[in-house]
């Protein structure tokens, strides 16, 4: 059987936190712990399925961890651990790249949308 070869860090972290939603979920939950019904309302166009499916994806990485309380009906939340926390400086600083870059980011598609016509 052949070896996996190892990732880089970059490519570690981009799986683990890559993809449309991960990062508005990690958003919600770095306010605070919250129900499943509360990070529903906070991020607009997610379905549920796909928010279910984001957060047993940042369970399994160890990023959030989640809570069921044996109330009736049970109640769950979500949080980050430890090691979710320690991501919120790379999504900080990955947004702050966003926002200073996207105005340049869409005038060189503007203008690339023009050289096609």
């Amino acid at each position: 059987m052949r070896k996996r070869p190892e990732l880089c860090p970059v490519e570690a972290t981009a799986r683990i936190v890559g993809g449309r939603w991960k990062g508005a979920v990690l958003e919600q939950l770095f306010q605070g712990p919250k129900r499943f019904s509360e990070l529903k309302r906070g991020i607009s166009g997610m379905t549920q399925r796909m928010l279910s499916q984001q957060l047993r994806e940042l369970q399994r990485a160890g990023i959030v961890e989640r809570t069921v309380y044996p109330d009736t009906p049970p109640r769950v939340v979500y949080a980050t651990t430890a090691l979710g926390d320690s991501l919120r400086p790379l999504l900080d600083a990955m947004c702050r790249w966003g926002k200073s870059h996207s105005a340049a980011m869409a005038l060189k598609k503007l203008r690339a949308s023009d050289r096609l016509q």
